[in-house]
């Protein structure tokens, strides 16, 4: 697996134009199956200064930076805090994963709120992320057959199972699998941590794991519909005080 360094990662964050509330890490380090050659995929929030927002100019509220470091390829995407939050809002799996994710490079005290209000931000309808975007990676499989697609595949379906039936966000899919048990999913992992980012997957028994998708899928769609979990979010105006003092502390 890529080693992370922190030196790297954090010089990457000080040249950021505008104060962060936090950066974490996403992608293949967060999914448990980054392999030699794998990018480090930065993932944040940053706060535009009230001038910013309230004026005519457009604002800047998605920052996007690669570059190699050292002989690290570094991917690094923040929103502004409204865009954000607006995200999290509208049953986004992506975003969620990116604020839960454990590997924290950057963190504020705004980030530990955010943090709290995750389980008013889960609802049954975050299942509607995870079934799109497994169809989205199957359909890129299917045309390149590859490791890496294949786990992202399994990764979102069984993170979105388990969404609905815990209530927790779990991206990992080396620890999911502690509990769902499939062997394929180690002997897939295996392969893409000793291989490389667009390692094909050679010998695949494909009727076998398009068998596996299938029914994932129908997995998940049984336990969105028997989930106990809230159509919508219930911190919505938690989320708006909090963007509302981050903005005006900016004014000074």
């Amino acid at each position: 697996m890529t080693t992370l360094r922190q030196d790297l990662t954090h010089a990457v964050i000080d040249e950021q134009p505008y104060p962060l509330l936090f950066v974490t890490i996403s992608g293949a380090h967060l999914y448990g199956f980054s392999s030699a050659d794998s990018d480090v995929d930065l993932r944040g929030v940053h706060l535009l200064p009230a001038c910013d927002v309230v004026g005519l100019r457009p604002p800047r509220d998605t920052i996007e930076w690669s570059g190699v470091r050292d002989g690290v390829e570094i991917d690094l995407v923040t929103h502004d805090a409204h865009k954000f939050f607006r995200l999290l809002l509208r049953r986004n799996g992506y975003v969620l994963e990116q604020l839960t994710s454990p590997l924290i490079v950057h963190t504020t005290p705004a980030h530990d709120e955010l943090m709290q209000m995750v389980p008013e931000l889960v609802t049954r309808n975050h299942a509607h992320h995870y079934l799109g975007f497994a169809r989205t990676q199957w359909a890129l499989f299917d045309k390149h057959r590859r490791v890496k697609r294949l786990l992202y595949v399994y990764r979102v379906l069984l993170t979105g199972i388990h969404l609905m039936r815990i209530g927790t966000v779990e991206a990992n899919i080396v620890r999911l699998n502690e509990s769902f048990g499939l062997a394929y999913i180690d002997e897939l992992v295996a392969r893409k941590i000793d291989g490389t980012e667009k390692g094909p997957l050679e010998g695949a028994d494909l009727a076998f794991y398009t068998a596996e998708y299938e029914r994932l899928t129908r997995e998940l769609e049984a336990a969105r519909d028997a989930s106990p979990l809230p159509d919508e979010p219930r911190c919505r105006d938690a989320l708006h005080d909090l963007l509302v003092r981050l903005r005006l502390a900016t004014i000074h």
